[in-house]
């Protein structure tokens, strides 16, 4: 299994290592529910160090990203960070990533690690007819992210910059954290405010440690558990789960991030007209009525046993004590208040569909 930059610092800590797409990752370190409720109430940190960076250079750079995208990049300018679904000609998705803007000739994707290598391969095949160079710069990056409402002022004291005058969705280069350069972004998956500091692999370990140290009982480090549960707890989407080649950004409810304009971008053509006539299935959120836990893949159906879909992601919610879950399910069933029944193990298990998200987002705009 691959490892991050900051293996060592997890073993040290104690966490519980699971393989996770491949890599070597904490799952867990006090604990789960102890992690979900430290981001909640306080900061957590996480390594994030597997997701990958593939940059985009040349005269057209950000026409070119424009093109490979759903959102609309047009007016992106420096500082900028733009999330959008990649998709495929047939409206299924390459990824969902994050596009920082370094100006018209040089674009950051930031990208799930697993599909890391696809993306840089899908990406190179696009570029025909741009005057772009594409690098999978990945393995030079450590990146972690501090999320939680004591995010800024744990950061703080280890920048030199004002982190006051980094607004949402917008970022810092050459931001000093512990004294090495970073690139530093008020982004997140977790509902909360936060940050994700991209910076030289072999000072990640080093600035992990620091910035637990600087937190002190404000501050935990976190694994993938709680990080699962906080992004479902705020109805973000997972790859592999709310997104696939087989599901489209429209389907996920990602429509806000599909701007029909005149540009021509990939998948177009479909999206247009799932966004004209509406999807024949989407991502419902449901609460669990009876007792149960649904999980990915469970089958749903309608209330007389009628298979309408199947869950993509559930659990337990801990900043709502209840179990929730999302499910992929024919349109007709996703409208909030609507009974559903999820099969698990050999029952049928009673649900209502429910308005998404379930945890109120508490981002610094």
């Amino acid at each position: 299994m691959k490892r991050t930059p900051i293996y060592n610092a997890h073993v040290e800590l104690g966490a519980r290592m699971i393989d996770f797409g491949g890599w070597e990752m904490p799952v867990q370190y006090s604990g789960i529910l102890e992690e979900h409720n430290k981001v909640r109430n306080s900061a957590g940190l996480f390594d994030v160090s597997h997701m990958g960076e593939i940059i985009i250079e040349g005269n057209d750079a950000l026409l070119f990203a424009d093109y490979l995208v759903t959102n609309d990049l047009s007016d992106m300018k420096y500082g900028d960070v733009i999330y959008s679904p990649m998709c495929y000609e047939n409206g299924g998705c390459v990824d969902d990533i994050l596009v920082y803007c370094f100006g018209n000739d040089r674009i950051l994707l930031a990208v799930n690690a697993s599909n890391t290598e696809k993306d840089f391969l899908w990406i190179k095949e696009s570029s025909n007819g741009f005057d772009v160079n594409i690098h999978n710069v990945s393995e030079e990056y450590a990146q972690l992210a501090i999320q939680g409402p004591d995010a800024q002022r744990i950061l703080q004291g280890l920048a030199k910059t004002d982190l006051s005058e980094i607004r949402f969705f917008k970022f810092r280069e050459n931001v000093m954290v512990g004294g090495v350069p970073s690139l530093v972004s008020r982004t997140g998956y977790t509902g909360e405010d936060g940050f994700e500091i991209y910076l030289a692999a072999d000072k990640g370990s080093s600035i992990f440690r620091m910035l637990l140290e600087a937190g002190g009982e404000d501050i935990l480090p976190c694994g993938l558990g709680a990080r699962d549960t906080l992004r479902m707890e705020s109805c973000l989407p997972l790859y592999g789960h709310e997104l696939s080649p087989e599901i489209t950004p429209m389907q996920a409810g990602l429509g806000y991030f599909v701007k029909i304009t005149d540009r021509p971008f990939q998948g177009k053509d479909v999206l247009a007209i799932e966004t004209e006539c509406g999807p024949e299935r989407k991502i419902a959120g449901f609460e669990m009525v009876d007792r149960g836990i649904a999980r990915n893949g469970y089958p749903v159906f309608d209330p007389e046993g009628n298979e309408i879909g199947y869950v993509t992601s559930g659990g337990f919610c801990p900043s709502i004590s209840k179990n929730m879950g999302l499910a992929l399910v024919e349109s007709s069933f996703a409208d909030n208040g609507t009974p559903i029944l999820i099969g698990i193990r050999k029952s049928m298990a009673k649900a209502i569909t429910v308005r998404k998200p379930f945890y109120k987002k508490k981002y610094k705009k």
